[in-house]
């Protein structure tokens, strides 16, 4: 997917990186929004506004932090009605060369995910994008949704005096 660009994109260069972290808020826009819609498959995406933070932890090792919110609206898996959602997340990420990640593997560190640092920038906006699409609820249905048939009247005789009725029933 070389050349294709992040719906929600906010590029921090390495080089703005020292020893006090880097903090930045992000916020999409409209459109933004609305692409990012399309790529998670919402009805609506109405905030998604994220807190980052950077840390440069020595050499090339960088550590996001970042707590992100989220209002939107998804298709129930039942009625394909509104389903209203919000989500407030914190995640944590681990950019850095490849001969990084045994070092960040065997530091127990479970709470942050190794990524490749890949050119001189970190794509902060495509990260939350990223961790947003993996909060979002995988099956959205409304509380009144059922897929549970109504119960029917239980015979307590032959099994085929219901099937007797229900064919009287489909002559008249």
């Amino acid at each position: 997917m070389a050349g294709v660009k992040p719906e929600f994109s906010r590029v921090v260069r390495l080089d703005r990186l020292g020893s006090p972290p880097f903090r930045q808020r992000i916020e999409a826009t409209r459109k933004e929004r609305e692409k990012l819609c399309r790529r998670f498959d919402l009805l609506s995406l109405d905030r998604l506004i994220a807190a980052v933070d950077l840390f440069r932890q020595g050499g090339e090792v960088i550590r996001l932090e970042a707590s992100f919110e989220a209002e939107f609206a998804q298709s129930c898996v039942i009625t394909l009605e509104p389903v209203p959602g919000a989500i407030s997340d914190h995640f944590s990420l681990i950019f850095g060369p490849p001969e990084a990640e045994p070092e960040e593997i065997a530091s127990g560190r479970d709470d942050a995910a190794f990524e490749l640092l890949a050119g001189d920038a970190i794509d902060v906006g495509e990260a939350v994008a990223q961790e947003l699409s993996l909060a979002l609820p995988v099956f959205p249905r409304r509380s009144d949704a059922s897929i549970d048939p109504p119960l029917t009247e239980v015979s307590s005789g032959n099994p085929f005096a219901s099937l007797a009725r229900l064919r009287r029933s489909t002559q008249s």
